[in-house]
């Protein structure tokens, strides 16, 4: 019985620990947006009626949903970075170039469906890995900091996708808005026939990129390798893993995944890269990763939270609340949860100290104990 209590206690504290920091991040964020509620002269409680009344309707669900699934996938590709200790800040010009040359790709080819869907997809992920890549090349091979490196690169990426998106060169003008031939009916992407609205059928991708996510990171000797190079790259490096070629092939997969992040749009909505392609969708994906604790699970929750605080946010406008107020509970939420996780290890970590410091001192006890009673039974032989 001993030796099982043993072996529960830190398991009953581990959770504990993981219940804890969203339960005080969760309430904190809350503390803290009612009184900017307050401040402004509005009702906070009623403020969360309406958003709770608005975002439980069956479109605005359909709408969360369908608006979470690009979300999800910025956050995982922002998320194996994160788990290599690299800040790939470049995920939004990733993911509009692969977008935009697999939405070039996909409307100049006639072929069948079930060809043409998996060749437009295949051309996003190859060139958002390529991108990536070059953020990691000058890494590994000049030291170059990642984070100058994709922010320069989304830069260029708008530039490339400004040059080729005008009339004569790849793409088209239709009234105000230029964009790329329309990708045809049959290479568009199912629809699950929900009511009022479908929901699109690339939640399945982004389910499948999750679930690869854990398995990769979780269950194999690479994604062992990886979070050992995020870690510690001395140690890992000491222990015979090749340092650079992990930075590489990250900073290539993490592209990989970001170069998905359009798709949704792309073959369930716009069939076409125009100049109202939705833009800011990395920076999103760091939030949601930050939030979700770069976890498949935590990212999928974040994701929809995301959606449903911007799904609401019309409503409130609508009953005289500040347009920034979803704004301001956003970042108030993503910085709770960092700051509860944080005081939760911080927390956790003095209580191992104290755990182990009683362990010692009572086994120091002991031994002088011990020492004691030897002496006593010399000196009474």
């Amino acid at each position: 019985m001993s030796a099982l209590s043993r072996f529960a206690k830190p398991d009953k504290e581990k959770l504990t620990l993981a219940v804890g920091a969203p339960l005080l991040a969760i309430v904190t964020a809350l503390v803290i947006t009612s009184a900017v509620i307050g401040v402004t002269g509005k009702d906070p409680l009623h403020a969360y009626a309406v958003m709770l009344d608005f975002g439980s309707k069956s479109d605005s669900q359909v709408w969360i949903i369908n608006k979470a699934t690009p979300y999800y996938l910025s956050a995982v590709a922002v998320a194996v970075g994160f788990r290599m200790n690299l800040f790939n800040i470049g995920v939004d010009g990733q993911y509009r170039i692969a977008a935009f040359f697999a939405a070039v790709v996909g409307g100049a080819l006639s072929l069948p469906g079930v060809l043409q869907i998996p060749v437009i997809m295949l051309v996003a992920v190859v060139v958002g890995a390529l991108w990536a890549g070059i953020a990691g090349l000058l890494r590994t091979t000049r030291g170059v900091s990642e984070v100058i490196t994709t922010i320069m690169l989304n830069s260029i990426a708008a530039s490339v996708i400004g040059y080729f998106l005008q009339e004569g060169r790849l793409a088209q003008k239709d009234g105000d808005l230029f964009h790329t031939p329309d990708i045809p009916s049959g290479s568009h992407f199912f629809t699950l026939p929900t009511h009022p609205d479908p929901v699109y059928g690339t939640v399945f991708v982004a389910g499948l990129a999750g679930l690869a996510y854990w398995f990769v990171l979780g269950r194999t000797r690479f994604g062992y390798d990886l979070r050992a190079v995020g870690r510690s790259e001395s140690a890992a490096s000491a222990s015979g893993v090749d340092v650079k070629r992990m930075v590489l092939t990250s900073m290539v997969l993490s592209g990989a995944v970001a170069g998905l992040v359009g798709i949704p749009t792309l073959l369930n909505e716009s069939y076409n890269y125009g100049t109202d392609f939705p833009a800011g969708i990395g920076f999103t994906g760091i939030a949601i990763a930050l939030l979700g604790r770069n976890h498949p699970v935590g990212m999928a929750l974040g994701a929809l939270l995301w959606g449903f605080l911007e799904r609401t946010a019309t409503q409130l406008e609508l009953e005289g609340y500040a347009q920034e107020i979803v704004g301001v509970m956003q970042g108030v939420i993503v910085l709770c949860v960092v700051i509860a996780y944080e005081v939760m290890r911080r927390y956790g970590l003095r209580r191992q100290q104290r755990r182990v410091g009683a362990e010692l001192a009572a086994r120091a006890a002991a031994g002088t104990a011990g020492d004691e009673d030897e002496a006593k039974a010399e000196v009474s032989a």
